[in-house]
Formats: structure tokens, C-alpha cells, sequence
């Protein structure tokens, strides 16, 4: 993507470019929106073939998540949170802010402090970021995640908005929301996502760092914690086509629950059109209960009764961006599945199926964003701008066995797609609408929800991921 136009306009480019490709069913939370991988555990020594690979990569997926990584950054009235996930809360205010809420339009006064990483040198100078995050926000409390870099030129960016985040929505609360309009003539933000404007001309990100402010009421005692605060750097090159790979570890699915997003239209319109924009929280919910967590009955109360699956609308609800207007946006959607109990969530991107294999190989499902034509995926009965939907296992002969919410129903949601299919559409960064025109794919973007304490294969599959 080449200017900080919000996602929300860039989506409806997109779904109008690709009318009568795109079926409404797939209309896209998510959306063909730019190009775009921890836990606290010690690192764990990589083989020989997985260091080759990460010395390939071209992704760089960093986070400070330990109580070493919080005590090298810069503190201003922050704290180390400690306990079996090590974090940092607000200790005593640097300050206050006057914030009005641009969805609200209440300003509201907030004690704030801060604390900025560590300058981190991407292992490739990247032409894109999302940063992504996990947190703790208790009633009227919030947090705000920044970015500023540096370039290949020597230039410094603004500190950019990645986030303005909360996991509620009480009278008390601010709405969570993106930041339109960022930029400073060489790169922007489109909602959740850095890119450097004209990659062509050889300019690159060389190194971030990442602030994050905690938010209270003044005089309060609440705070927020943040346990997990990360980004993904990435310079993928222009590729209508990605080379394929062979199948390797193949032959095991996971038992993971089947939402569809279909059976929800019309629900709650004020969160993005009701289920058949979904995509993104369905595959989300399903993940979190993957994993044996839910929300309580309390928390589904608000739900209409007579609503099949009201674990979805709540997560459609928890992740819903204010500013784009819709529920795709990657960080909060791993930022809620963080909420529950002892899980972490992030957005990275992988390089390959194989790596979606080992993954899943060793019990960790993956969230894929891809988009596609109709006739680019056989068996999905529908074209996409921009869709989430979750790899869960892999036939013997290697194909995909993907959790896709755009489904008619819950009993239509596990899908065999074709592996080369599968792969090109979810991997490729450059693509063709129903008219021809050239438009943006995902480039392997993903989110990853895994527990706090990983079993020692999965912490292993994740260190040699670069993710820890």
C-alpha cells in the first residue's frame, strides 16, 4: 500500500473493483488492505537447518516479554508487573492527558506513564510493520501503542499511532480504535500497518522502537498491565507466484470448534454489517476455544438469547475497530484472543506451508489472511477481497484442512482446499482482481494464539520461528 488512506476506503475500492467476483458471503473484515512472526520461557537453541532458514527470512517478528526485556527499556512511571508473565503496569503518573475520544466525543482527563523499548535492528530492513500487543485493561483503563524508526537515509518517522486499545466498551471506556492520516512523505499507516510509500526507491526501515502508554483515571488504582509488546518487520519482493513446496509433515488435523460467520446476518449491524463480516473474530473465537477458553455466561448476557453461537458476536463485539469501522483489524483481534486466561496472541507473517506445517504439527492451528478469485480456490464457492479463515491440519497427500467461516453453517466449515492453491493465494504479495487490475495479497500474514506456557515441542517450533 502507497498512501495512509483508512482500510475502510481501500476495502470498498477493492469490493467494488472485484463486484461479481466476491460473493457477499466473503465480504472482507479483513480486506485486500497492503502487503503485509513469545513467550517468557527461555530461548531455546535452534538446529543447524532451522538457522539456516531464519538467515533466509525475510521477516523479523521481535517482542519484549520478560522481565529482562521490560528492565532494558525506558520507564517513565511504569513498573515491572511480577508473576508467572512478567510485565510492566502503571506505578505512579508522569502526567495527565486530556483526551477526546473521536467515536465518543466525551474528553475525558487520564493519568498516564510510559515505557519505550529498546531500539531494535530488523534482521532485514523492512518496507512494512504491525506491531501487535497483549494486555490486561481493567475498567476505564487503556493503553496506546507507538512506533518511530529509522530509515535507510539516516530520517527518523513521527512516533506513529499503531493502536489506541482497550478491552472494553463501558461508559467508563474509550472506543479502541486505529489512526487515519499518519504520515510524513515517506511512509504512512493504513489502520494497522506501517509501509514505506515507494518501496521502489530502495528506502527501508532499518531499525524501530515501540512506546506504549498506560492510561488510568486520575486518582485511580486499577491500572493496565502489558505482558506482551511485539512487531513484525517484513520486505517481501513483488510476487504474483510463490514457489511450492513439498509436503512434509502431513496427516494430522486438530480438533478445533467450527463457527460459521454466515449464520450471524444481520446481528449487531453496528459492529460491521452483522456475521458476514466476520471473518476475522469467527476464526478468532474458534482458536480461543481450541485452547479450552470461553467467555463466561456473564459476559454473554448482552447477547440476544435466541442467537446460536453468541461466543461470536461477543468476539466481533471485543474486536471491533472504531476508526475503520469493522473487526479485521490484526492486532486487536490477537490482542483479544489475549484476554483469556494464560493465552498470548500476535500477528506475524510465515514464509511457508512447511512452516504452517510444523505448527500445526505440534498442536498450534494458524489464522491465514488471503484474497482470491473464485476461480483461484476450488471448493470455496466464492471470491474475496480479504478473508481470515484458519489452517487446522493437512491431509496425507499434504492439502490444506482450513476452518473456514464463510461457510453456510457450522457444519460446512471444514474445508480440503487444494495445497498449490492454497498456498499461492495465501503467500503471494501482488494479485489480479475479475478485472485485471493489480492488487495487494497478504504475503503470509497470520495470527498466532498459543498459551503462555507452551508445551516444550511447540515453545520449540516457535523459538526456531523466531517467536518467543
Amino acid at each position: 500500500m502507497t498512501s495512509s488512506a483508512p482500510r475502510r476506503t481501500v476495502l470498498a475500492a477493492a469490493l467494488a473493483a472485484a463486484a461479481g467476483a466476491a460473493a457477499p458471503s466473503a465480504q472482507a473484515a479483513d480486506a485486500s488492505r497492503r502487503p503485509a512472526a513469545g513467550t517468557a520461557a527461555p530461548a531455546t537453541a535452534l538446529t543447524p537447518d532451522a538457522t539456516a532458514r531464519r538467515s533466509k527470512s525475510l521477516v523479523d517478528y521481535h517482542a519484549w516479554t520478560t522481565t529482562a526485556d521490560w528492565t532494558k527499556g525506558q520507564a517513565q512511571g511504569t513498573a515491572l508487573a511480577h508473576g508467572s508473565r512478567p510485565g510492566i503496569r502503571l506505578a505512579h503518573p508522569a502526567g495527565t492527558f486530556d483526551y477526546k475520544d473521536p467515536h465518543t466525543g466525551r474528553t475525558a482527563s487520564w493519568e498516564y506513564a510510559t515505557w519505550t523499548s529498546p531500539v531494535h535492528r530488523l534482521k532485514v530492513p523492512a518496507t512494512e510493520l504491525v506491531a501487535s500487543w497483549n494486555a490486561h485493561t481493567p475498567p476505564a483503563t487503556w493503553i496506546a501503542v507507538e512506533l518511530r524508526g529509522t530509515y535507510t537515509d539516516g530520517g527518523r518517522t513521527p512516533w506513529y499511532v499503531m493502536g489506541r486499545w482497550t478491552s472494553g466498551d463501558g461508559d467508563a471506556d474509550i472506543r479502541r480504535t486505529s489512526v487515519d492520516d499518519q504520515k510524513d512523505g515517506k511512509s504512512s499507516i493504513s489502520t494497522d500497518t506501517f509501509a514505506i510509500d515507494s518501496p521502489a526507491s530502495g528506502l527501508r526501515l532499518t531499525s524501530y522502537e515501540l512506546r506504549v502508554t498506560l492510561y488510568r483515571k486520575p486518582g485511580g488504582t486499577l491500572t493496565p498491565t502489558v505482558w506482551r509488546l511485539g512487531a513484525m518487520g517484513s520486505d517481501l519482493p513483488d510476487r504474483f507466484e510463490v514457489p511450492a513446496s513439498a509436503p512434509g509433515l502431513v496427516g494430522r488435523e486438530l480438533v478445533v470448534p467450527r463457527y460459521s460467520q454466515e449464520i450471524h446476518k444481520g446481528q449487531y449491524p453496528e459492529y460491521d454489517n452483522g456475521g458476514e463480516a466476520w471473518c476475522s473474530p469467527t476464526s478468532s473465537q474458534m482458536i480461543v476455544e481450541h485452547w479450552g477458553r470461553k467467555p463466561t455466561q456473564q459476559q454473554l448476557s448482552w447477547v440476544n438469547p435466541d442467537y446460536a453461537d453468541p461466543q461470536v458476536c461477543h468476539a466481533a463485539r471485543y474486536t471491533f475497530d472504531y476508526q475503520y469501522e469493522g473487526c479485521g483489524n490484526w492486532p486487536f483481534n490477537a490482542a483479544y484472543a489475549a484476554t483469556y486466561r494464560d493465552l498470548q496472541g500476535i500477528v506475524t507473517r510465515l514464509s511457508s506451508l512447511t512452516d504452517a506445517e510444523r505448527l500445526v504439527h505440534a498442536g498450534i492451528p494458524v489464522i491465514t489472511s488471503q484474497s482470491f478469485l473464485k476461480t483461484e480456490l476450488d471448493g470455496a464457492g466464492y471470491g474475496t477481497a480479504g478473508h481470515l479463515m484458519t489452517i487446522v491440519g493437512f491431509t496425507k497427500n499434504g492439502d490444506i484442512i482450513a476452518n473456514d467461516p464463510a461457510s453456510p453453517d457450522n457444519a460446512a466449515v471444514r474445508h480440503i482446499y487444494k495445497r498449490r492453491q492454497f498456498e499461492n493465494i495465501w503467500l503471494r504479495t501482488k494479485r489480479h482482481d475479475a478485472n485485471g487490475q493489480v492488487k495487494s495479497g497478504s504475503g503470509g500474514v497470520c495470527y498466532l494464539y498459543f498459551p503462555a506456557k507452551p508445551a516444550p515441542t511447540q515453545h520449540r517450533v516457535l523459538a526456531e520461528l523466531g517467536i518467543r
